[in-house]
C-alpha cells in the first residue's frame, strides 16, 4: 500500500545510551492502523528517507529507537521535542505470535533490541513467560533492560567487555541459560553474525524461532528489488523483515555477505 508520509510531532525523546535515542510520537490507530511488533516505518527528514524498526506500540503512540551511525541518523539525533518528521507505513511482515507454548526467549543485540522490545512487551502483556537477553558491547549501550524488567520479563544482560551482567556474547549467554532452562519459542534481532550463532544454538535445542533481518531499503513496497536476498529472492520489506527458522535456512547470504546501495556484495 502506497502511503503518503504522515507528518508527526515528536512528543518525547529518551536518551537511551550515549549513541541511541528513542523518539515518541502520536499515532491514531483507528485512522492509520495498529502496527504489529516487528514491522517498520519509513522515516522522512524532509531530505531523505530510511527504514526504522518500531520499538514501542502504545495506545495511539509509536516510538522508534535510533542509533547515531551516519548523516541521516545524526540529523534525527539533533531534533528536539516539538520538531516534526514524516512517517510512512507501517510495512513488512512482523513477528507472528501464533505459536504453541507460553515460555518465550527474546534475544536482542545492540539496537536490535528495538523490535525485540516491541514483541517482548506485547507477549508479557498477554501473560506469557518472557525471558530476555539484552546484549551490548558495554554497559552504557544496553537497551530496554530496566523497562522490560519492570514490565515483568526476566532480563539477562550481557556485555562483551563484562562491564555489566554476563561477560561474553549473546550466544555464550544463551548456551549457559539453556543448561537449566528450555523454551517453547524464541524471537531474535541483532547483528547478523550474532543471529547466525543464535540460530545454530536454537536449532540444536529444537527451539523454533523468528529472526528480524535488516537490508538496504529504498521503497518499502517491494517494487525496487533493492532488499532482495539470495537465493530465494525474498524482499526484506515485504516477505520480511521477520522470517521463521525454516526460511532463514534458505537464505544463502545469511551472515555471509551483504549488498551496498549499488547491489555489490561485501
Amino acid at each position: 500500500m502506497i502511503n503518503e508520509p504522515k507528518i508527526v510531532e515528536i512528543k518525547e525523546i529518551i536518551d537511551e545510551t550515549p549513541t541511541i535515542k528513542t523518539f515518541k510520537f502520536d499515532w491514531n490507530m483507528d485512522e492509520l492502523g495498529r502496527p504489529n511488533p516487528g514491522e517498520f516505518v519509513m522515516v522522512w527528514n524532509f531530505k531523505n528517507e530510511k527504514p526504522m524498526s518500531i520499538s514501542q506500540i502504545n495506545d495511539n503512540e509509536l516510538a522508534i529507537t535510533v542509533k547515531n551511525i551516519g548523516e541521516f541518523t545524526s540529523q534525527l539525533h539533533d531534533l528536539s521535542i516539538g520538531d516534526v518528521i514524516g512517517i510512512r507505513g507501517s510495512y513488512g511482515n512482523g513477528f507472528n505470535n501464533s505459536f504453541e507454548g507460553k515460555n518465550i526467549m527474546a534475544i536482542g543485540g545492540g539496537v536490535g533490541m528495538a523490535p525485540v522490545n516491541a514483541i517482548a512487551s506485547d507477549l508479557v502483556k498477554k501473560d506469557n513467560n518472557v525471558d530476555v537477553i539484552s546484549a551490548a558491547v558495554t554497559k552504557d549501550e544496553l537497551l530496554f533492560a530496566d523497562s522490560l524488567e519492570k514490565l515483568g520479563s526476566n532480563v539477562h544482560c550481557c556485555t562483551d567487555d563484562g562491564s555489566f551482567g554476563f561477560k561474553g556474547f549473546a550466544t555464550d549467554c544463551l548456551k549457559e541459560i539453556l543448561q537449566d532452562s528450555t523454551y517453547d519459542y524464541a524471537f531474535v534481532c541483532g547483528p547478523e553474525i550474532m543471529m547466525k550463532g543464535i540460530y545454530d544454538i536454537l536449532e540444536g535445542a529444537s527451539i523454533p524461532a523468528q529472526y528480524s533481518l535488516e537490508r538496504y531499503m529504498k521503497c518499502a513496497l517491494g517494487v525496487c528489488g533493492q532488499c532482495c536476498v539470495d537465493s530465494p529472492g525474498w524482499r526484506i520489506c515485504v516477505e520480511g523483515p521477520v522470517f521463521e527458522n525454516d526460511k532463514i535456512s534458505q537464505i544463502t547470504e545469511f551472515a555471509k555477505y551483504r549488498k551496498d546501495a549499488s547491489g555489490l556484495k561485501y
